[in-house]
């Protein structure tokens, strides 16, 4: 009986802010869930899953929407519908397509990578031009298709300037080429920047966008385009393994947390603009990342061992990510309440080393 009080004690204290996907659903949500109307997805006869389609499509002013169980696959889905074996798309050197999708790039798609060196996950049109390869020039790869990430997380949660956006659309389209958006925290950059989906809608063939960073669902991305592309994309999805059943549980969560969480995420961005600046002040930190939205990137000092570091506010019941050579990511979120945030500030001003 102790040791079980222990963990539900050790469990309701701790501070999770490796990421902002460690969230549970809420009373309300979980509600929602247990109440949908559910039928087969794949035969397109669940209610939930539809609604949770046009509901997305209609915000992003787009054709259709298709639900996948993850972002990494609407990804890699949309990259199969934009390309053929052979081809190169072009993308940041920090893009999550990249760095944190397994290879799917070249294996399901057989398409190379060209990574330019942007600032904080961002590039811009005039090296995307430059980077184009030549269509009539066959020993290199065609180039087919430019991918950027919204925001860019790599780079801290730094979010694009939309005018910069535009300027490659414009790259894009006297070239040839399609453009797809990984905005997995698209939601975060609309708060933000006081944006809408329907610009963003206007701009890209393809836009990613997931349920469960940010908006606290336990699974979930939706991909948004014209009906050609959607058409090709669930043949993808098939191929892929994504076609789900009565998957209209899960709509439902995203239904609800696109009507209920995201404008709170300003209050996730604000308690990460407070941790910076704790941050900035303490000893044993080199450097901190700007901050726009709700990650903090953070430098240790040459002399602070990451693993010591990462260990000590683990006693302390406190959780981060750990990128490497002194390099430590934070993620506020929904389940990281206000009294967490006291506290932690506390734990941070508390160390030394």
């Amino acid at each position: 009986m102790y040791d079980d009080r222990r963990i539900l004690i050790s469990i309701y204290s701790m501070i999770n802010l490796i990421s902002d996907t460690v969230t549970k659903p809420t009373p309300e949500m979980l509600e929602a869930m247990m109440s949908a109307s559910v039928g087969d997805d794949v035969y397109k006869t669940d209610e939930s899953i539809n609604a949770l389609e046009e509901k997305v499509a209609t915000l992003f002013g787009m054709e259709a929407a298709l639900f996948f169980p993850s972002g990494t696959m609407a990804n890699q889905t949309a990259i199969k519908v934009h390309t053929q074996p052979g081809e190169q798309l072009i993308c940041d050197k920090d893009a999550h397509i990249f760095n944190y999708e397994g290879g799917g790039v070249s294996f399901n798609s057989g398409v190379s990578c060209r990574l330019l060196d942007g600032v904080n996950g961002t590039i811009t049109a005039e090296q995307v031009r430059s980077f184009i390869n030549p269509p009539d020039f066959y020993h290199s790869p065609l180039t087919s298709l430019v991918c950027i990430e919204n925001t860019a997380n790599r780079g801290g949660g730094t979010c694009w300037d939309f005018r910069e956006i535009e300027k490659i659309r414009e790259v894009c389209d006297s070239h040839g080429l399609g453009y797809h958006l990984d905005g997995a925290r698209l939601w975060n950059a609309l708060v933000a920047k006081n944006e809408t989906a329907n610009q963003y809608g206007k701009v890209f063939d393809t836009i990613s966008v997931c349920l469960s960073k940010g908006l606290g669902c336990p699974i979930g991305s939706v991909l948004v385009g014209s009906k050609k592309h959607m058409d090709k994309a669930i043949r993808v999805r098939k191929i892929f393994g994504g076609g789900m059943r009565q998957a209209g549980y899960l709509a439902a969560a995203g239904i609800y947390a696109l009507d209920h969480h995201i404008d709170r995420l300003a209050e996730d961005h604000q308690r990460a603009k407070e941790i910076a600046a704790v941050l900035r002040k303490m000893s044993y930190v080199k450097e901190v990342g700007d901050v726009e939205t709700n990650i903090i990137i953070f430098y240790l000092n040459d002399h602070v061992s990451e693993q010591s570091f990462l260990n000590t506010l683990k006693e302390k019941g406190v959780y981060l990510s750990g990128m490497g050579s002194g390099k430590l990511r934070i993620v506020t979120h929904l389940d990281y309440t206000d009294k967490m945030h006291q506290r932690f500030l506390e734990i941070l001003h508390s160390i030394s080393f």
